[in-house]
């Protein structure tokens, strides 16, 4: 048993360089993509995009006067219904960072 678990370490042990290797080798082209998204997605607003983002809220809102969510097909409801769920579950995590714990505040 315990020649087994000597075989087992060495055979780890001398094939971790190559399994990191091959872990960067993996993770660098997905990585550059995350940062080059991630940039784009993930930066806040510039002075003139809230102007632009201000007036498409203002669109927003005359369409949805005139009636025109009837028109929205059952695909595009259910991905507008996740985005919102998405949106939701991003403050409710802030929520949790925000108070330390899951269950309520320290008071």
């Amino acid at each position: 048993m315990a020649e087994a678990a000597r075989r087992l370490v060495r055979s780890v042990v001398a094939g971790a360089p190559a399994l990191a290797s091959a872990t960067v080798q993996y993770s660098r082209p997905r990585l550059a993509t995350f940062w080059k998204y991630a940039r784009v997605e993930l930066s806040p607003p510039t002075p003139g995009e809230i102007p632009v983002a201000v007036e498409s809220f203002k669109g927003l809102v005359a369409s949805f006067k005139a009636g025109s969510y009837k028109q929205i097909t059952v695909k595009d409801s259910m991905r507008n219904a996740l985005v919102a769920t998405e949106v939701l579950m991003w403050f409710y995590i802030g929520e949790v960072i925000g108070r330390g714990s899951l269950i309520g505040y320290n008071v």
